[in-house]
C-alpha cells in the first residue's frame, strides 16, 4: 500500500518545498529540524493505523477511559541521512526501541553500485511493527537490502512501515514489488519521476546527508 501524503493539502508541503530550496538548504540547522518535523506528522499519521485497547488511567479526581496504543514499535534509521527524521519519529513513539543500519552505495567504474552494510544494531523484531526510514527512496535498493539483514538474525516483524519524505517513481515500483510478499505500507510525502544517472532524485532535494551534516570525503 502506497500513501502519499502531499497530496492533501496540509504543513508537510511548507516542510518539503523548504527541505527543496536551494537558499534555505544553506541553513543546516533548518534542514534537519524540516526533516525532523516531518518525521513527527508523519508518525502521527502512522499511530492512526496501530491497533489499541481500552485502558483507565487514574486522575486526581477519578477515573478516565483511554483507547491506547498496544504494539510494540521499533524505528529503524538508515544512517547517516536518516537521523534527523528518526529523531522526530522518536519525539511521538517515545516509548520505541531504535535499530540503526549505516549503508552506503559503493560504485563500480561503470557506474552501477552495490549497496554495502558497514554496521548494523537492532533490537527483536518478531511480532513488533517495524518503521524503516530514509528520507530519500531512489531505486529502493537500499530499503530491501536494509530490511533483509535487519532480519537476518531473527523472525519478521508484524508489520512494517517505510518512511520516505521524497521517493522516485522507480522506487516506489521496485518496493512494491519487492514487498509484495510482506505486510508493509509505504508513506512519503512525494513521489518525483525522474532519476539521475547516479540515482539521484529530480527534482528531489540533493544529498540529504550532507546538506544536514555536512559534505563527506568519498
Amino acid at each position: 500500500m502506497l500513501t502519499i501524503l502531499g497530496n492533501e493539502n496540509s504543513i508537510l508541503n511548507r516542510f518539503l518545498a523548504q527541505l527543496r530550496d536551494m537558499e534555505i538548504q544553506k541553513n543546516s540547522m533548518l534542514f534537519r529540524k524540516n526533516l525532523e518535523r516531518i518525521g513527527e506528522l508523519m508518525a502521527y499519521e502512522i499511530s492512526k493505523t496501530l491497533s489499541y485497547e481500552n485502558r483507565i488511567v487514574e486522575t486526581p479526581l477519578g477515573e478516565a477511559e483511554m483507547a491506547l496504543p498496544n504494539q510494540e514499535i521499533v524505528l529503524a534509521a538508515i544512517l547517516r541521512a536518516g537521523i534527523p527524521m528518526h529523531s522526530g519519529f522518536l519525539n511521538i513513539f517515545d516509548q520505541s526501541h531504535s535499530a540503526f543500519v549505516s549503508a552506503y552505495r559503493h560504485y563500480r567504474k561503470n557506474g552501477s553500485f552495490q549497496i554495502d552494510i558497514e554496521s548494523l544494531t537492532t533490537p527483536e523484531l518478531a511480532g513488533k511493527i517495524l518503521i524503516l526510514i530514509d528520507p530519500m527512496l531512489a531505486t529502493g535498493q537500499s530499503i530491501e537490502v536494509a530490511y533483509n539483514n535487519l532480519i537476518q538474525s531473527g523472525e519478521e516483524p508484524k508489520f512494517t512501515h517505510i518512511a520516505t519524505v521524497i521517493a522516485s517513481q522507480d522506487g516506489v515500483d521496485y518496493v512494491q514489488k519487492h514487498f509484495s510478499c510482506k505486510r508493509f505500507r509505504l508513506w512519503t510525502v512525494a513521489v518525483d519521476k525522474e532519476m539521475t544517472v547516479k540515482s539521484y532524485i529530480v527534482p528531489g532535494i540533493g544529498d540529504t546527508g550532507d546538506l544536514a551534516f555536512g559534505e563527506k570525503i568519498g
